[in-house]
Parts: C-alpha cells; sequence; structure tokens
C-alpha cells in the first residue's frame, strides 16, 4: 500500500489520534460512488469510457469490493476490527460522522475501535472518529471547535492519489520503513459474494465481473465458516448452485491453481 489513497490515510490519522492520546472509536473513509452491489461492466461501460476508467475498475469501485479491501488493509494495519460483516455503510454527512460512528444515543455501533465507510460529502476523503483520553483533551477539543463531544472527528478531506505515492518510496529507501504492515495474524479478511444466482460449472470472472463483489469478516470467522477468500475467486469453478448475494463458501468451488493459491497456503500455515 502507498501514500496517496484511503488505507494510508487512515492509517496516518489513526496513528495520529492515539499519539495525542486519544481512543479510536471508528476510522474509516467516504466512498466516492454510490453503492450498487449488483454492479456489472456491461452497466457501467459508457460512463467508464467517459470517466476514462476500465469498466472493471469502475465496477469494482461501485460494487464496493475496493472498498471491502481498503477498509480490511487498515484494519490489518491498526489492528480495528469490523462492527458487523461487510460494516455498515451509512449515508451521513461530515457533521454527521462522530455521532453516526458511536455506541451512544443516536449511534449505530455495538462496539469501539472498528472500521467502516460512509456515503456523503466526505468523499474523497478519510476519518477518524475519537474519544479523548482526558478532561483536558475534552475541553481543548471544545475549545477549538471540533465538536461538542463525548466523540469528536477528525478529517482528512482528500487523498491525492499517484502525487502522494513518492512519499511511500522515500521513506522506504531513506529510513526503511513501510507506510502500512499487517500484523502476524490478520484481523479481517476480504470475502465472496454472489453478485447473480451462480450455477454449478459456471466459472468466476473475478473482481469488477459479472459473478461476485466483495465483503468483509473477521479473518477468524471467514476460517471458521471456509469462506473464499476474495483473492482466490478468480478463474474458480463453482460446484454447486449459489444464490444471489450468497457468501460463497471455499467447499462450494474449485479455484484455479495459481501461484497466488500457494502464497495463501503459505500464509495459513503461518498465520495460526
Amino acid at each position: 500500500m502507498c501514500a496517496g489513497d484511503e488505507p494510508a490515510a487512515i492509517v496516518e490519522l489513526v496513528d495520529f489520534a492515539r499519539l495525542c492520546g486519544c481512543k479510536v472509536v471508528a476510522a474509516g473513509k467516504g466512498k466516492n460512488n454510490p453503492l450498487d452491489r449488483h454492479a456489472t461492466p456491461a452497466l457501467l461501460g459508457k460512463r467508464a469510457i467517459e470517466m476514462g476508467l476500465n469498466p472493471k475498475m469502475l465496477t469494482e469501485f461501485v460494487d464496493g469490493t475496493k472498498t471491502m479491501v481498503e477498509m480490511c488493509c487498515a484494519a490489518n494495519s491498526t489492528g480495528l476490527d469490523i462492527d458487523v460483516r461487510d460494516m455498515h455503510g451509512p449515508r451521513a454527512n461530515v457533521e454527521d460522522l462522530a455521532r453516526v460512528f458511536s455506541t451512544g444515543e443516536g449511534g449505530m455501533l455495538e462496539k469501539e475501535g472498528v472500521v467502516d465507510f460512509v456515503i456523503g460529502d466526505l468523499a474523497p476523503g478519510v476519518f477518524v472518529v475519537i474519544k479523548p483520553g482526558g478532561n483536558i483533551a475534552d475541553q481543548t477539543l471544545k475549545y477549538l471547535r471540533i465538536g461538542e463531544g463525548p466523540n469528536y472527528a477528525l478529517v482528512r478531506p482528500y487523498h491525492l492519489t499517484n502525487l502522494e505515492v513518492p512519499l511511500t518510496v522515500a521513506r522506504a529507501c531513506l529510513h526503511g520503513r513501510a507506510v502500512m504492515s499487517p500484523g502476524r495474524v490478520p484481523g479481517t479478511e476480504v470475502i465472496t459474494r454472489a453478485k447473480k444466482d451462480l450455477k454449478t460449472g459456471d466459472y468466476i470472472d473475478g473482481f469488477g465481473g459479472e459473478c461476485v463483489y466483495g465483503g468483509i469478516e473477521r479473518y477468524k470467522v471467514a476460517e471458521e465458516e471456509g469462506l473464499l477468500p476474495m483473492g482466490l475467486c478468480e478463474g474458480a469453478r463453482v460446484e454447486e448452485d449459489i444464490p444471489m448475494d450468497g457468501v460463497i463458501k471455499r467447499n462450494q468451488v474449485v479455484p484455479k491453481d495459481t501461484m497466488l493459491l500457494q502464497f495463501r497456503k503459505i500464509q495459513e500455515a503461518v498465520c495460526v
């Protein structure tokens, strides 16, 4: 991962908040495109060409797969969790973040310390909702008009994509530091859901295609339930009928034998 995209920007905000002695209640991104889980390259082809994008790339943005991958990376790099499978993804604006992403009155969270995303005026920015580490910090945040408490939202309203990538290269070469790095055992996993009814004998076309979209689940839950990692879906053969929006399990497909599959087996042997 590189500076310039949402996961790295989220990690920067989380690190900053923690260094300031604050507890992270939630961290996430504003989604740039309206969410349509069943979007396909055929439906988005004209729009993609007008935007100068590959239709499969735009489809991956719209169907939420890109968001799931990004928030999985952010969670695994910060130790944050998810509140529910596939996150909440509410419609909310910047002034609503501290209230919506809370466990208190008007909030939607069951617990604190999670990643999520929001559809509203924040895009293409990122946010962290914090709880100050004491009365002085609370008073300071009120004085600086960050909010009214008890939670406060810190927002970075932009990420500069390729313009920031050289910062990652410089940090790696000059200081030997990564912008992001996961823990030894992942906390979350990108899982695979059926975009349409899949029939026995079908082959899955992968990210941004006609067949599947990504979700997010806790790594241990995904392992216990035998859920198919999204990264292994491309080229997999469907072994039994799977309904639209169904979560795909490993025993329902035969994955294509790729180098990525071999790497995954190594990862699973280590992450125990």
